[in-house]
């Protein structure tokens, strides 16, 4: 299936695969390099390489390759199914689980349960494999949603690249933090650290993120988060951005060394505490909106008790 994609003035002078990879987040970098070396991209100014520089405005024609055999094996791992029909498949993904098979995780992904849940998958990428339209990290548990074949896996895409889909997260934050605020700030990958992204890269892509309720105590905020794009670490970035990363986040700063001992519960955390609580979407075939509510898992439930929460959002998560 061909695609048309336009560079973005913000990516003038980067190279071609940087600039897809930017705009097809559903590919790694890896996979984007395999389609032009494979000759299924087009640039009309020249034959097109990794490496040549793109100008804002071009044009650039993506013809990506019939589904292949995968090499991903199949593997009898627990899922926790939210939902399933023939079309679609919803998981309340574990935290410590990375979604799909990668360098350092070509196994106990949650590709490798789908592979073995679902017999009917569709091919993304040039490869047979669950139909993956978003993320989350592997540190992120909570709502993700799986097509099981391509029309649904069409349909699920452009929601979400047209911004249909409600998105709503829990966090615990440092400091406290004011509900109703935005944070609008672009996003790209940090050029000092190539694992970490930020508001402060050349090449950033336009981010929004609206912290919706907030209960702050003990200088700590529980917040709930609606994210209007889903740029990588998006929710991350933007809460270290503005001086209040998530707690548990030590790639972004929400790491410290030496509390106070009425909050030391949080240095129990390996993860950050982010969670993927609400997803809505509408049904990729008949249309009819589907709403998915996953609540707090054990381990970050239990931080809470243990820093005398008793906020309402709290009891809303256990409720969801």
């Amino acid at each position: 299936m061909s695609h048309t994609y336009t560079v973005p003035e913000e990516a003038d002078g980067e190279r071609l695969d940087r600039v897809l990879t930017a705009l097809l987040p559903d590919r790694s970098r890896a996979q984007i390099q395999r389609l032009i070396e494979g000759g299924h991209v087009t640039v009309v100014r020249k034959a097109a390489k990794s490496n040549l520089a793109m100008r804002a405005g071009e044009a650039i024609e993506v013809d990506a390759p019939p589904p292949v055999a995968t090499t991903v094996e199949p593997e009898a791992l627990p899922i926790d199914v939210l939902f399933e029909d023939s079309d679609i498949i919803v998981i309340n993904k574990a935290a410590g689980m990375v979604v799909h098979p990668g360098a350092g995780h070509g196994s106990g992904t949650l590709v490798n349960a789908l592979l073995h849940h679902v017999d009917d998958l569709s091919g993304i990428g040039g490869e047979l494999r669950p139909g993956i339209v978003h993320r989350l990290d592997r540190g992120t548990s909570g709502v993700i949603v799986v097509a099981k074949h391509d029309a649904a896996h069409q349909e699920l895409s452009r929601q979400f690249q047209d911004r249909e889909v409600e998105k709503e997260y829990i966090a615990l934050v440092w400091g406290g933090v004011a509900p109703g605020r935005r944070i609008d700030a672009a996003i790209g990958r940090d050029p000092s650290n190539r694992q970490k992204m930020s508001a402060r890269a050349r090449f950033a892509r336009e981010a929004v993120t609206r912290i919706t309720r907030a209960y702050t105590w003990k200088g700590l905020s529980l917040i709930h988060v609606a994210i209007h794009t889903g740029r990588t670490h998006q929710i991350r970035v933007h809460l270290s951005a503005i001086g209040h990363p998530v707690i548990g986040d030590a790639l972004y700063g929400g790491v410290h060394r030496r509390v106070p001992g009425d909050i030391r519960a949080v240095q129990r955390l390996d993860r950050p505490f982010l969670h993927s609580w609400r997803l809505v979407i509408a049904h990729p075939i008949d249309g009819r909106r589907l709403e998915f509510k996953a609540p707090l898992p054990a381990e970050l439930l239990t931080v809470l008790l243990d820093l005398g929460y008793e906020g309402p959002m709290g009891e809303e998560a256990q409720e969801a």
